[in-house]
């Protein structure tokens, strides 16, 4: 479902992650949106992050009180994130917790138990089967009402993807394996995007943001779709 020893490798490598101590700026603004204009306190709720890597998301929800269920399938990245938990002070009675797991399979949580759940360019390296399921899965065990946040690869006007399509492609639709680090990445469509979120989320906002990603010492411009979704 996922490419677990690509991710292995590339949390050893660091080619593509950066660790970082806060969450980006794209989350962030996620976060402001829920804290100011749908009044949500996270002291208290139950959030799932999937592909929670070194943790720096999961950290920072846990210590505004919230309860953080971190999926990761990199051992590595899991080692980095345990280790840096032992050091956060969790004053406002959140708590922190990072389980081995591959977000394409089904997730071992009760329907309706989450009331937030954070995929920040995670689910884009799965394969088709798999993110159907961490699609369905999110939707399952998401509260009604409750929010998804996904940063997804976006193909609208962006060349290097374009480019990389065709000459790298990978074996599914809009797919390629990434040169020099040999992960998969699937990159989105407006209308593609819309057709495998819709049948189970709201999309109060789907927004395509540019950016620079530094690759195996390189920069990058790449489009991103930052999607704002609510369970229905």
């Amino acid at each position: 479902m996922t490419q677990e020893k690509e991710w292995e490798r590339e949390y050893r490598t660091r080619k593509l992650v950066t660790l970082g101590e806060k969450p980006g700026a794209d989350l962030m603004d996620f976060l402001r949106f829920l804290r100011r204009k749908q009044k949500v306190d996270f002291a208290g709720l139950h959030i799932l992050d999937l592909g929670a890597g070194a943790g720096k998301n999961a950290e920072h929800l846990a210590g505004e009180g919230a309860h953080v269920i971190g999926y990761e399938i990199s051992e590595t990245a899991l080692e980095l994130a345990r280790a840096r938990a032992k050091d956060i002070p969790l004053t406002l009675g959140g708590s922190l917790a990072y389980e081995k797991r591959d977000i394409g399979s089904p997730y071992p949580l009760a329907d309706s138990s989450i009331d937030a759940i954070l995929d920040v360019t995670s689910s884009n390296s799965l394969d088709e089967a798999g993110r159907a399921i961490c699609i369905s899965e999110s939707a399952r065990v998401l509260k009604s009402g409750g929010w998804m946040f996904v940063r997804a690869l976006c193909k609208d006007g962006d060349d290097n993807a374009k480019n990389l399509l065709k000459m790298s492609p990978g074996a599914e639709k809009d797919t390629y394996v990434m040169p020099e680090i040999g992960i998969t990445e699937r990159v989105w469509t407006r209308e593609d995007f819309i057709a495998a979120y819709s049948p189970f989320f709201e999309i109060a906002q789907l927004e395509k943001k540019t950016n620079y990603s530094q690759i195996a010492g390189r920069s990058y411009k790449r489009n991103f779709w930052l999607a704002y979704l609510r369970k229905k």
